[in-house]
């Protein structure tokens, strides 16, 4: 499924943060890795306060140091520096795609304090805004340091919608790759949890609204069991609950205080302002979740 990792670095041990998911799915898959640097236009000084990547050279001493220090031997590890200076580096690494031929992109999202987060975006929230490739985030440990990578159990948020379905075949190859279970789970919002434009209606027509969503946690009842029962078809482990609230914060809540390794989710990558208002749920729980999340593009509208 995934044959070929881009692993974006930009010479901080923070970014090193995607070293461990790259090299587990590398290995799982048999995939080859590309390190790839891109160099800035008048780039800072300092990253996350560590010595900033400067030039050409430098980055490719970097990478090569690191192909051997972060991969077992076996995997195929190939470095490149995009040598001619950018200004946006996401687009960068999308455009990337086609030359390279990658099909999954591995990186680290630094975050920058949760509101500030929330309205800007990280580069990794941008690459997969911009591209139509999946992207996996992952973030440093609570310490700030490289964390380790398992994939034992998988949450796959749902909410129904046949777009966000493309989510499932990606978790159910996971799953059976890393002999992994996976946990489904949708989200029904609260009368008082709803938002965007859904809030703006509900405030119009409480009654309904709230008679709708009543009908939508049944509907959800009956669908999750039927992709369970499918799943289990397979011989994959699986679990599945229907939880009333706020989506993002439900679905973050659950990745973070259970026992979950991953968390897998389409999304059609909304950032920023439009995110903001949209309710994105992908961007918000990118931004409160530590749990590593593949996010998994549909078509844009």
């Amino acid at each position: 499924m995934f044959r070929h990792l881009l692993i974006p670095l930009d010479g901080s041990a923070m970014a090193e943060a995607a070293l461990p998911a790259a090299a587990f799915l590398a290995e799982k898959f048999a995939s080859r890795v590309t390190l790839m640097h891109v160099v800035e236009r008048n780039p800072p000084s300092e990253v996350h306060g560590q010595s900033h990547l400067k030039n050409a050279r430098e980055a490719s001493a970097y990478l090569s140091a690191l192909a051997q220090r972060a991969f077992a031997p076996g995997i195929v590890v190939d470095c490149h520096v995009h040598e001619a200076e950018v200004d946006n580096v996401a687009e960068s690494i999308v455009a990337h795609a086609d030359e390279l031929q990658h099909d999954l992109v591995v990186m680290c999202s630094h975050g920058r304090g949760k509101a500030l987060h929330l309205f800007l975006g990280s580069i990794a929230q941008r690459v997969i805004n911009l591209g139509s490739l999946p992207v996996l985030i992952t973030h440093p440990d609570e310490q700030g340091g490289i964390p380790s990578f398992s994939c034992r159990n998988i949450l796959v948020p749902l909410d129904g919608a046949p777009g966000h379905l493309k989510a499932l075949p990606v978790a159910k190859a996971m799953a059976l790759v890393c002999k992994a279970a996976l946990h489904l789970a949708i989200v029904v919002p609260l009368f008082g949890s709803l938002s965007g434009k859904a809030k703006f209606s509900g405030r119009l027509f409480p009654a309904t609204a709230s008679k709708i969503l009543d009908m939508a946690d049944q509907d959800a009842q009956e669908f999750i069991q039927a992709e369970m029962e499918s799943l289990r078809s397979q011989g994959i482990a699986v679990s599945g609950h229907v939880l009333r609230g706020d989506p993002a914060g439900m679905i973050a809540d659950a990745a973070n205080t259970s026992s979950v390794d991953l968390t897998i989710l389409a999304t059609h990558g909304k950032t920023g302002m439009e995110a903001f208002w949209e309710g994105s749920v992908a961007h918000r729980i990118c931004s409160f979740s530590r749990v590593p999340l593949l996010l998994i593009p549909l078509a844009k509208t």
